[in-house]
């Protein structure tokens, strides 16, 4: 297969989903920008699954309550 910026978007960056191709996007134009990696602005986007794991088998609905139970206790 050729790696011509055709195929590569078909083969790698039209299978994303729209947001990280819009985190690729942002890569893209800070680089273009000013061509130091290092000193472009981060998206938002960026962060989207980070800590899921931390998350996996908590039901959300028993957390709140047990913080809601931890708030009423009196400190002491």
């Amino acid at each position: 297969m050729s790696s011509s910026p055709e195929n590569i978007y078909d083969e790698y960056i039209k299978p994303l989903s729209r947001e990280q191709r819009l985190v690729l996007l942002d890569i893209l134009q800070a680089e273009l920008n000013n061509g130091e990696d290092e000193n472009r602005r981060h998206s938002i986007l960026e962060l989207h699954g980070l800590g899921k794991d931390i998350w996996q088998g908590i039901d959300p609905n028993e957390y709140v309550r047990t913080l809601r139970e931890e708030w009423d206790e009196p400190s002491g």
